[in-house]
């Protein structure tokens, strides 16, 4: 009997909580703005480069797939894979809008490295194009981190022109990658 007690009153508090929480449901943020703007991501997409990550070396071509998805409206999750020198590879990015910061914020992790890096950025007044900040590792200098920048222009709503960047020694931006997406669905 008490177990029976017991039981029907954790159902009860149950019950009770999972009534509050549908009705404090209607608390939780829409989003915004800036989350909206993310959604351009949405969909399949093909993506050519060059990528040049020793200066006077041969850029390499990389055609990669990009899926990208929308978590809840605030949160774009793109997902890549294909190949860098002859190896698959995959990323995983996120890309958010932190209100209390007042800046599109998200995280890259990938197949070859061990490396998070933690992204921090703006998109410019004309509203095309993002431009996402963050610190990693010198991969001209082993052992230091410098600035990167990834940068992301919206041509259209079916292209986007893509570019990666590092601050070099000299305190001038290199670029080392950059190509377009083409959106295939």
């Amino acid at each position: 009997m008490k177990n029976m007690i017991l039981t029907a009153s954790i159902l009860t508090l149950f019950c009770m909580h999972t009534a509050a929480i549908g009705q404090e449901a209607s608390a939780f943020p829409t989003p915004a703005q800036q989350h909206n703007w993310l959604q351009k991501f949405t969909g399949e997409w093909a993506t050519e480069s060059k990528a040049t990550m020793i200066p006077g070396q041969p850029a390499m071509e990389c055609h990669w797939k990009m899926s990208s998805r929308s978590l809840g409206g605030f949160w774009i999750l793109n997902e890549m894979t294909g190949e860098m020198s002859g190896a698959p590879m995959t990323c995983i990015q996120t890309i958010g809008y932190d209100e209390n910061k007042k800046k599109y914020v998200g995280t890259w992790i990938d197949s070859m490295t061990a490396f998070m890096w933690k992204y921090e950025g703006t998109v410019d007044p004309s509203n095309t194009t993002l431009t996402l900040n963050a610190e990693g590792p010198n991969f001209m200098e082993a052992g230091k981190l410098t600035q990167f920048q990834d940068v992301y222009e919206f041509t259209s709503a079916d292209e986007i022109l893509m570019s990666s960047r590092m601050l070099g020694p000299d305190g001038k931006w290199i670029t080392f990658m950059s190509g377009s997406a083409k959106r295939i669905k």
